[in-house]
């Protein structure tokens, strides 16, 4: 068989990205073609579905279905009463995060099935889509207000879409494209901590104009992960945090709402009727539960005594109906999910892989925390959703577009952890060649035979 060279772009090959040019890697098993062929977006697709590849994390696909599943459970628990109240169907909420959950669910496989690395040559394009989402929602008429905010689109009456959510993945994407390109160029200023700081302004001061705060602090602190993790130099990651929590209190000082939420975290119980009646009531709603709750579907507080509580305070009706069994499990779930998904990045073939299952769970691990935390009182309230379980479809959709990356790097990967042996990883090299196996020792000659071959 002959290969069409021509039509074969070289290793190491480049291509624009919004602050700059993002090398991408060229794997020769992706590239040759039958003389004849045209090498088209199709066809490179089809190569990609076909590349052989390991069976999937299962305990990763387990963990993902476990807490869609749940959280599909205590959405409907925690917002059949708001449901009648607000729709008049107690199942309004629910059948909605059930579309969510069916596209979500497509996604997950369409992406688990798919090799990860074409996302490092689309997330150029995938950036800029996000950015002009996140734009529209400012556009009257486009935009939907919600509770003083304008974070949705609308269009008639299908379900209103949320790009706020879907740009944590489209940064995650691009970031860890962005940073695998620049190697260890991003240890200087010019080219690494000013360009990082350009991108996550680009993304949070659309966010803010919605505003989003929450959102924009989960999204700056996966992005700071994932810059650390990158090999940032530490002098840069000390201006970055001292620089971004400067400007993050001036964010919240200029926000009346994020001054109001500091007081009401400290002295709820002065304004336990009015501001503070949300994180008093999701405190003792998590706690009434004991140790194994008061049953399934069984929750008072819901009735109208927790705000929010198929979003932001789902954790808190959880531990009422299931008790600290039922939140531990939950949690424990979340700790097998982030784990799994260390233990794909780890194993990831290339510098891309690595950082993009590291941006994932950073982002699934600050999200759970912010909102466990928040419902416990143990940081301010941000009104985060927990992943895979907060009602949104918007939110859920992305979660599990992210969980589907997540599997086919763990299907893509070398199969072990890395040794310390290994030789670096580099982008420009085949991506489908694996670390070699130590060098083991060999076996010195028998102490029976004489070595000379003629079996004296």
């Amino acid at each position: 068989m002959t290969v069409n060279r021509a039509a074969v772009p070289e290793a190491g090959a480049e291509s624009s990205g919004v602050l700059g040019r993002v090398r991408v890697p060229n794997p020769r098993s992706t590239r040759e073609l039958i003389e004849g062929e045209r090498f088209t977006v199709g066809r490179r697709i089809i190569h990609r579905l076909r590349r052989p590849a390991s069976p999937p994390d299962w305990v990763l696909v387990v963990s993902v279905m476990a807490l869609v599943f749940i959280g599909l459970i205590f959405v409907f628990s925690s917002s059949f009463a708001i449901s009648q109240e607000l729709h008049g169907n107690t199942r309004y909420f629910a059948l909605r995060q059930l579309i969510g959950a069916g596209i979500g669910l497509v996604a997950f496989l369409l992406l688990a099935r798919i090799d990860y690395r074409i996302w490092q040559r689309l997330s150029s394009p995938i950036i800029w889509v996000s950015l002009l989402l996140l734009a529209a929602v400012l556009v009257p008429g486009i935009g939907h207000e919600e509770n003083g905010a304008t974070r949705w689109i609308q269009f008639g009456s299908l379900p209103a879409l949320q790009p706020s959510e879907f740009a944590k993945l489209a940064i995650c994407i691009y970031v860890a494209a962005w940073l695998a390109a620049k190697g260890d160029e991003i240890k200087r200023i010019p080219l690494g901590l000013a360009p990082f700081c350009m991108i996550i302004g680009v993304i949070g001061g659309l966010l803010m104009l919605e505003p989003d705060l929450g959102t924009f602090a989960a999204i700056a602190c996966t992005g700071v992960v994932m810059f650390f993790l990158a090999g940032a130099a530490l002098r840069h990651m000390v201006m970055l945090l001292v620089g971004g929590s400067a400007v993050l209190f001036a964010i919240v000082a200029g926000a009346g709402y994020g001054m109001e939420r500091i007081r009401t975290f400290f002295n709820a119980e002065d304004v336990a009727q009015e501001a503070g009646f949300q994180i008093i009531n999701l405190v003792s709603t998590l706690g009434s539960g004991g140790l194994t709750g008061v049953g399934l579907g069984a929750s008072r507080q819901k009735f109208f005594y927790v705000p929010s509580a198929h979003t932001d305070g789902v954790f808190a009706i959880i531990g009422e109906e299931t008790g600290m069994l039922g939140a531990m499990i939950v949690l424990t779930i979340f700790a097998v999910l982030i784990y799994r998904g260390i233990r794909a990045g780890m194993r990831a073939e290339d510098r891309f892989g690595t950082l993009l299952a590291f941006g994932i769970v950073a982002w699934f691990a600050l999200q759970a925390f912010f909102n466990v935390a928040g419902v416990m009182r143990t940081i301010v309230l941000t009104g985060i959703p927990l992943p895979f379980l907060s009602f949104g479809s918007s939110a859920l959709i992305s979660s599990m577009a992210a969980a589907g990356i997540l599997v086919s790097i763990s299907r893509h990967g070398r199969g072990r952890m890395p040794d310390l042996a290994d030789p670096p990883l580099h982008d420009a090299a085949p991506t489908r060649d694996v670390a070699p196996m130590r060098e083991t020792k060999q076996p010195g000659p028998s102490p029976f035979h004489s070595g000379r071959g003629d079996g004296s």
